[in-house]
């Protein structure tokens, strides 16, 4: 479908760092010299104040990458409430665009020789009645950066993404996970295993770890050869 080349960021869960991670992944390859595009097809939960344009996570994307194109092509359907977007939807008496979904990938990729994409919440969450964030990944066709918060829980979380992957339809690339220290909890005896625990259980490979707070990546990957 796409002309130019893609990574789908994904996570385990909502909340787990996604936009912060596909952020940090558009700042490292404007810095390397590509042309960036960024695109969130439909956002839920802002607040009020964030609801201009493409919402907080959309201004964020957009920054990072350099501001290419429109702010409001970022993310062109954007909702308050903290529900699934078909249901924050209906609470304003609107619908999700499912063509639009697809459509404003488009307008993105104008200009650019890369586009990240940034789902919504896990794999399986809904974002219509008949759409999962899945389907999109399947229709965009770029290899998913699975994101997993480094917290006790993550490689029963994450290998269960990776499950969904593997089955869903004929199957979903996976460029690798992208391990994020969403919080700092000296209580959590996990955080210092999860990596290796993750590397011994995972055939997708743990491509970074990203720090609480870091403002760049010191990963050394090639992001752009990773995409497709």
């Amino acid at each position: 479908m796409s002309s130019a080349r893609g990574l789908f960021i994904t996570g385990t869960d909502t909340e787990v760092g996604k936009t912060y991670v596909a952020a940090l992944i558009a700042r490292r390859l404007v810095d390397s010299g590509h042309r960036v595009g960024v695109y969130k097809p439909v956002a839920s939960g802002l607040v009020r104040e964030d609801d201009a344009a493409a919402g907080a996570d959309g201004r964020r994307l957009w920054e990072a990458a350099g501001r290419p194109g429109l702010l409001e092509q970022v993310c062109p359907q954007c909702f308050a409430a903290p529900l699934a977007p078909h249901l924050a939807a209906h609470q304003e008496g609107k619908v999700v665009d499912e063509a639009l979904l697809v459509d404003g990938l488009d307008v993105c990729q104008q200009q650019s020789e890369i586009v990240i994409v940034e789902g919504i919440g896990g794999l399986m969450s809904p974002v219509t009645n008949d759409v999962y964030t899945a389907d999109l990944a399947h229709k965009f066709g770029f290899p998913l950066v699975v994101v997993a918060p480094n917290t006790l829980g993550v490689i029963n979380q994450t290998i269960q993404t990776l499950i969904a992957a593997a089955t869903f339809r004929d199957r979903l690339d996976i460029a690798g996970i992208v391990l994020n220290d969403v919080q700092v909890d000296p209580s959590d005896v996990s955080i210092s295993s999860n990596r290796g625990q993750l590397e011994l259980h995972c055939v997708p490979p743990v491509v970074a770890h990203v720090s609480h707070g870091a403002t760049g990546l010191d990963d050394g990957v090639n992001w752009f050869q990773l995409a497709k």
